[in-house]
């Protein structure tokens, strides 16, 4: 059975705090920091003083709840910790989780169907295949992507002991690490969690996996703002965004909010640059011709306006859908017209994160060494 948090909540709903009538989901009283490894399952309860004198028949009841209405298998035992509600309000900020990883990337847009997964990954195909070490993970967690487009649905990561933990193995495909909430849920049911379930859901995926080294570490962001932004914001220290964008007005509009979200002074991460999707299409058969269906150069004019670098225009030819739903992302064929104009973007990023990493470290040049 698979062991997922909205199972651990909807269980210890039959939790009742004694003398309220309410259970201690509904109270508020379950942290937001489910963690799930294989069958072990761990969280904290909140209560609102040290020495509440139903701290011990509370923790009895929620280890019997999941056993009863989860699963009689889970290991619970001894892995529910007790915190006042005080020492949840003043975290304390934690170290690097990824110190191997040389760049973080957030790969952002502003809307949704802009085809910002599309760029994703062939990125990180084509970044691979120019000899660099590459990791991708997919951070839509109500919308993920990623298992389809490198045809792996059917994978499902392991874990191994590294170190003295257990973390989660990648899965790799085409050179690139990957990995997706898509490869631990059925694909074929929405997941109905809350935000706060979802940004830890791809904590764990972040620090409880084994990544390695790393040049190049992009994350395949939700489009919009949200929670999912701010946590990996708050968790990694991202070295640039790249935002997605098609030249139409009302894709250019939402692309302003997102780039206004990483500069703004509380997130604080520089734009990498603009990539232009869908700029315009190109028939098969007419390699030459251009039909600007989107408008033309929107994008192009707005990194011009902001003062942002274009990392690169992509035309929309039949083979990028194809590529997608068949798991072989178009940055496979060098050659074709995606296949060159994904490799010219890729040329652009990897200059623009080295002339980032100069500005932040003047006193040396940062070179990303090829393996």
């Amino acid at each position: 059975m698979a062991i997922y948090p909205k199972l651990i909540l909807d269980a210890l709903k039959n939790v009742r705090y004694p003398g309220t009538g309410k259970d201690i989901v509904e109270m508020g009283m379950v942290s937001d920091d489910i963690r799930i490894e294989g069958n072990k399952v761990s969280f904290s309860i909140l209560f609102e003083k040290s020495n509440d004198p139903f701290i011990k028949s509370v923790v009895r009841a929620a280890e019997t709840a999941i056993l009863t209405f989860a699963d009689a298998n889970i290991d619970i035992k001894g892995n529910i910790k007790i915190l006042t509600k005080k020492q949840v309000s003043t975290p304390v900020k934690s170290e690097n989780p990824l110190p191997d990883v040389k760049n973080i990337i957030a790969v952002s847009s502003g809307k949704g169907g802009v085809g910002k997964s599309t760029v994703s990954v062939n990125l990180a195909v084509t970044l691979a295949r120019k000899g660099y070490k590459v990791g991708l993970l997919d951070a839509d967690i109500f919308g993920p992507s990623l298992p389809k487009m490198f045809g792996e649905e059917e994978t499902r990561p392991y874990l191994e002991e590294v170190n003295g933990r257990e973390l989660i193995i990648p899965v790799e495909k085409y050179g690139v690490k990957m990995l997706s909430i898509g490869f631990f849920v059925d694909p074929a049911n929405a997941v109905v969690w809350r935000g706060s379930m979802a940004s830890n859901a791809l904590k764990q995926l972040v620090t409880d996996a084994h990544w390695g080294e790393l040049d190049y570490f992009l994350i395949d962001f939700p489009p919009g703002t949200s929670d999912v932004h701010l946590t990996m914001v708050q968790t990694l220290a991202i070295t640039g965004a790249v935002v997605i964008s098609t030249p139409q007005e009302v894709a250019l509009a939402d692309a302003r909010k997102g780039i206004d979200m990483f500069t703004n002074e509380k997130v604080n991460v520089p734009i990498i640059g603009l990539v232009e999707n869908m700029a315009w299409f190109t028939p098969t058969e007419l390699p030459e011709n251009k039909y600007y269906i989107f408008g033309k150069e929107g994008a192009k004019k707005l990194a011009e306006e902001l003062n942002v670098p274009l990392l690169g225009q992509i035309p929309i030819v039949q083979s990028i859908c194809e590529g997608g739903d068949s798991g072989k992302p178009v940055a496979l064929n060098k050659d074709s017209i995606t296949g060159m104009a994904f490799s010219l973007l890729t040329d652009n990023f990897i200059k623009y994160v080295n002339k980032r990493n100069e500005e932040q470290n003047p006193t040396k040049k940062v070179e990303v060494r090829k393996k």
